[in-house]
């Protein structure tokens, strides 16, 4: 296993003159950290029969917080220096004003290793990767004449990161991220249609190379876009709704994960707010946030405080029981932190992030639960979605859904939203499948501006109520 030589309390900022830095910034603070990263990236763009972009980006800083009650100071910088540093502390420490309190204790310590710390970019050569995207390009076209455009990408990051407290506690973590996403357009009679495939996670680049693994993304394309080749207008009105298995977890994601996270409680503004302990949901809904899950695309060996990852249970068989917490809004609300203190890097402050979101499984067949449909659409595949944390309210477009009627699936169709509210979605859940699956790894998550990967996953669900958006009546 490569080990990283990324080392700044070592080499850039000497521990005992940083260590010193810190404690004054920090000084009458209840908590703080200086959180140094170094993150390099590369991507390739396979398109149109031709590379076209390769792009490799390289970076590094340090960001410094002190945080008093429910304020926080945080200056970065690009300049690993004890200068830079000082600079960084004499402005956090200006929005904590002169304090009081006493540092919180340390994260506790963590011997998991969820993610190897090999570098996928220079783990390959270059040639090969493009090599493998031209591949792609070339089975694709072989697959079906009516392929008209392909594009294929491969993108590998390493991000190793250094935190030091205040107590002289260091905490490091080393996450590589690899994904290869296969896109395709087919043409038939003048018409066109899209289908797209693609995963990966926290693993080397030898698995999404293999042929037996991209094959299948590109089966994967051309089959979405053959089906929305022959979709038909989608209907408008209420009616019932099953999701598929894995991806569409992006829908439990977006309307209801967010409004788990705690600094949306603590203030008031999510829709679950002042509910703990209420029912929230349908019975034996199971909803659970877990950064534990090896390779996994949201996971973590520790957050970006150094709280190790865990595995935190939001709702339990349809009561509210547990937020996902950093430190800060921990200790507001006076509870412990669960491992989900994230951040885009370091530029950004940590926030209560999810990592990989899922409901579990119940224990009917996922046919029985389309053919008890009277009149709805089967929803496979989701594209993009609004959320309003405030209220749940969530809009989400299918990229692959069908329509059913009297429990026998009909033509698929195109066009199709799901509107609705995550609170009252929830209680509108009627059956949940045995098939729970996650994502095939390709989740990046929104919030304030910051942007990180997540997982997500659920069974097939069958639900009452939702508002199918479409252009048919």
């Amino acid at each position: 296993m490569d080990q990283s030589d990324f080392r700044p309390f070592d080499t850039s900022l000497p521990e005992t003159e940083a260590l010193a830095v810190l404690k004054t910034a920090l000084d009458g603070a209840q908590d703080g950290e200086i959180f140094a990263e170094r993150r390099k990236s590369e991507s390739l763009v396979f398109d149109d029969g031709r590379l076209r972009s390769a792009n490799y980006d390289a970076a590094e800083g340090f960001g410094l917080r002190a945080i008093n009650a429910d304020v926080a100071g945080y200056a970065h910088s690009t300049d690993l220096s004890i200068a830079s540093l000082k600079r960084a502390a004499e402005t956090a420490r200006l929005a904590v004003g002169a304090g009081g309190g006493t540092w919180a204790d340390a994260p506790a310590a963590t011997n998991s290793k969820l993610y190897t710390e090999t570098d996928p970019i220079s783990a390959l050569p270059f040639p090969v990767k493009v090599d493998t995207l031209r591949e792609i390009d070339a089975f694709a076209r072989d697959l079906d004449p009516r392929v008209v455009q392909v594009s294929a990408s491969l993108a590998a990051s390493l991000q190793e990161i250094e935190i030091l407290r205040p107590d002289g506690v260091r905490i490091r973590d080393v996450r590589p991220m690899t994904r290869l996403n296969v896109s395709l357009i087919v043409e038939e009679n003048g018409r066109r249609e899209s289908g797209s495939a693609g995963g990966g996670g926290r693993v080397g680049l030898d698995g999404l190379i293999d042929p037996k693994d991209w094959q299948a993304k590109v089966q994967e394309s051309l089959r979405i876009a053959l089906v929305n080749l022959t979709a038909v207008p989608a209907p408008a009105g209420e009616m019932e709704v099953v999701l598929g298995p894995g991806w569409p977890g992006i829908l439990l994601h977006e309307a209801i994960g967010h409004g788990l996270e705690g600094d949306f409680n603590r203030k008031g503004s999510s829709a679950f707010a002042g509910l703990m302990g209420q029912r929230i949901a349908a019975p034996g809904v199971t909803v659970l946030d877990d950064g534990t899950i090896p390779d996994r695309r949201g996971s973590l060996t520790v957050d970006d405080e150094g709280t190790p990852s865990q595995k935190t249970t939001l709702i339990e068989d349809g009561i509210l029981v547990g937020f996902m917490q950093d430190r800060q809004n921990a200790r507001l609300m006076g509870v412990e932190p669960t491992g989900n203190g994230r951040r885009q890097s370091y530029a950004h402050a940590p926030m209560p992030r999810m990592t990989n979101t899922y409901m579990l499984g119940g224990d009917a067949e996922p046919d029985a639960l389309v053919k008890e449909m009277k009149d709805g659409i089967w929803a496979v595949g989701f594209g993009g979605g609004q959320v309003d944390i405030t209220n749940g309210k969530f809009v989400f477009s299918c990229t692959e859904a069908y329509r059913v009627k009297n429990g026998r699936i009909g033509d698929p169709v195109k066009g199709a939203t799901l509107i609705g509210d995550g609170a009252t979605a929830l209680k509108q859940i009627r059956a949940l499948g045995n098939d729970m699956a996650l994502d095939p790894g390709m989740g990046n998550c929104g919030k304030a501006g910051q942007w990180v990967p997540v997982g997500v996953g659920q069974p097939s669900v069958l639900m009452d109520g939702l508002t199918v958006g479409g252009s048919a009546t």
